[in-house]
Formats: structure tokens, C-alpha cells, sequence
């Protein structure tokens, strides 16, 4: 099942990107402009939800695929690198909120100061380079401001989207109330909107209580 789900993710991905890359006019009063690049925010998203299944061993029982969906949704989501997204997560995981914490930002919870140090963490002149390249590669085929507003704008969205319902939202200040060893909270129960904002990952209490359940099984386990 994890397979077919991440396969089903990464197809939905590429149909529709290279669909709406091939767009001939782009007419800004148009909605189903706009549409577009929601779903495909959303599909970057769930590239990368597909890449953090493969961090806790969550697609396949076989280290093999697991960890070869795991590189590739991590390149395919910004030329990330799976081994420094696995480096970083797993700490995330031993010492949440705290100044080990790669994902936490201890001296400020001003969410866009929050959110460039979360990314600060995971970006490399490589990545960059990369990302730089299939830019160039991509405008060789298609138009220009189609690669910017249907592959890189969705790309920067969806970085907002995962920060926000998946680190922002659970951790941040004040701590109260929150159980060690998680300091995590969980949005209220609520399945539909719990998939649409971020693929469960609003109940985030219940990934940090139990990772080995992968992304499309937390609202089994959801409790509030």
C-alpha cells in the first residue's frame, strides 16, 4: 500500500505539472490559473510527506525502495538531499523544541524568522545550483513564466504549507500543557480538513507518538 500511494503521489505530480507547463497563454484573470497552482502546491506537498514516510522506513519493509522513493521525492521536491533531510528529521525527533532542535527556533517564534531558519537548515549552494539548472533546462521547453508560476511558486508555497501544520502549528510557544518527551500538539479532529491542510500532519502529537505509522494511517490514531 505505501508504494501505491507514494507512486500515485509522484504520478499526480509530474501529470499535472508538465499538463500545466504546457498551458499556451496564461490569463492571470483566469481562476482556474490560480487552481492549478494550488493543486500543484498541494502535489509538492505531498512529495514531500512522501519523502518523510521514507525517513521513518514508512513506504516499504524494503530499505532499497524505501530509501530510492525517499531520494528521489526529495529531488524532485527542490533538489533536496534524502541523507541531510534524514540527518536533520531524526534529530528533530530526539530533542523537539529544544536547541538541538534543527526545525525549532528558540529565540524567536515570529513565524517568517522561524520559517527562514527551518529552511536555512535543509538549503545548500548545491541544491541551489541544481535547482538552477533545471530552471534553465526546463525554460529550453517551455515558457519562462509558466516555470515560475507553475514549478517554482507552488514549490515556495508548499514550504509554508509544511511549516506551518507541520512544525509551527505543534511546536511553538507556549509549551504548556504539552507532554514530554513530544512537546507536540494536535489540531482538533477533523479528517477532511486534516488531509486538505497538510495529509494529516495537523495530528502531529500522534506522528510524534507513533512515526512507524505512516502519513495516510495517522487518522486512525488521531485521539482528540
Amino acid at each position: 500500500m505505501g508504494i501505491a500511494i507514494a507512486l500515485m503521489i509522484i504520478t499526480a505530480w509530474v501529470l499535472h505539472l508538465f499538463y500545466i507547463l504546457g498551458i499556451p497563454d496564461i490569463n492571470f484573470s483566469d481562476p482556474i490559473l490560480y487552481f492549478h497552482v494550488l493543486i500543484q502546491t498541494y502535489l509538492f506537498t505531498g512529495i514531500f510527506i512522501t519523502s518523510h514516510d521514507a525517513m521513518h522506513k514508512n513506504i516499504c519493509k524494503n530499505k532499497y525502495i524505501n530509501n530510492s522513493l525517499g531520494y528521489l521525492t526529495s529531488f524532485l521536491f527542490a533538489g533536496f538531499s534524502f541523507n541531510k533531510l534524514l540527518k536533520s528529521h531524526l534529530m528533530h525527533h530526539r530533542t523537539p523544541t529544544s536547541e538541538d532542535d534543527p526545525d525549532f527556533n528558540p529565540r524567536s517564534q515570529n513565524f517568517v524568522l522561524w520559517w527562514f531558519k527551518f529552511l536555512s537548515n535543509y538549503v545548500s549552494i548545491f541544491q541551489l545550483i541544481t535547482m538552477a539548472v533545471l530552471f534553465n533546462i526546463l525554460t529550453l521547453f517551455y515558457d519562462s513564466a509558466n516555470v515560475i508560476l507553475f514549478w517554482v511558486i507552488p514549490s515556495i508555497l508548499s514550504t509554508f504549507q509544511l511549516f506551518y501544520f507541520g512544525t509551527y502549528l505543534p511546536h511553538r510557544n507556549p509549551h504548556e500543557g504539552l507532554q514530554t518527551p513530544h512537546f507536540a500538539r494536535s489540531q482538533k479532529k477533523n479528517h477532511f480538513w486534516a488531509m486538505l491542510s497538510c495529509y494529516f500532519f495537523g495530528y502531529h502529537h500522534e506522528h510524534h507518538s507513533s512515526p512507524k505509522t505512516p502519513w495516510w494511517r495517522l487518522y486512525k490514531i488521531s485521539g482528540n
